[in-house]
């Protein structure tokens, strides 16, 4: 029988997803590397659950990208070119591992593909609601400034702000992408520069969508991530704790 990492915590209430959020951390931390693939009563057996609760797990990561399971050819992990890195879940697990600063630059070349397209697209909304949920979200980060509210939390919640206020529901999608990227750069900066967000560069890219200026606001988003890129290329050499 193939050995198989030790559980090393309860599976909670829920088997099925205790086990799925087990399997998925141990697969992208390398718990299997330089192994031969689990079987299925493997699994169960190294973690006491039965047939039935491995095999909806399994389905779960194979929906995932990050294993295929066939009858009577069993179990195969695949490669992270095939997992969905888009998956909240995924990206959970994929943050167990030491964030590297190649992976912080992968997070933001994706946010500058995304973040200033949707806000050239805020700033071509003519919804109130919309565009008030941005100044909201600035509000919060000037609230923080002075110690009225989280600076991460406040952060997050201006720039996914600008994702919905764009109108396209097909960036809303990037919401937890954009989210963990941010936390991660965030935690990144501070190491680096001793600040969290600059107040002057969101506020340029808030008001640039209340003139209804695209290309001014498509600017001042990309200057954000920008300097963010910037730190990461400055820092090749340094891991994200």
């Amino acid at each position: 029988m193939v050995a198989v990492p030790e559980p090393t915590s309860d599976l909670g209430p829920n088997l099925t997803f205790g086990l799925l959020n087990r399997l998925g951390a141990q697969i992208v931390t390398g718990a299997f590397d330089g192994r031969p693939s689990p079987t299925e009563a493997d699994i169960s057996n190294a973690n006491g659950v039965s047939r039935s609760v491995t095999r909806e797990a399994i389905k779960m990561l194979a929906a995932k990208g990050m294993l295929s399971a066939r009858p009577r050819q069993g179990i195969t992990l695949r490669s992270q070119a095939d997992w969905n890195l888009l998956d909240p879940a995924v990206l959970g697990w994929l943050l167990q591992r030491k964030v590297s600063i190649e992976l912080l630059a992968q997070f933001n070349q994706l946010r500058v593909a995304i973040e200033p397209a949707a806000a050239a697209l805020a700033a071509s909304n003519k919804s109130p609601d919309l565009l008030a949920e941005i100044d909201q979200g600035y509000a919060r980060m000037v609230a923080a400034e002075n110690g009225a509210d989280d600076g991460l939390d406040a952060d997050i919640a201006f720039h996914l702000a600008v994702l919905k206020a764009s109108g396209n529901p097909f960036f809303m999608q990037f919401r937890d992408l954009v989210s963990t990227a941010l936390r991660t750069s965030i935690r990144f900066t501070n190491r680096i520069v001793g600040r969290t967000a600059d107040l002057a560069a969101h506020g340029a890219v808030r008001d640039a969508i209340k003139r209804r200026n695209p290309e001014a606001a498509r600017k001042a988003m990309t200057a954000i991530i920008g300097d963010v890129m910037d730190l990461i290329a400055q820092q090749s050499d340094m891991t994200v704790d």
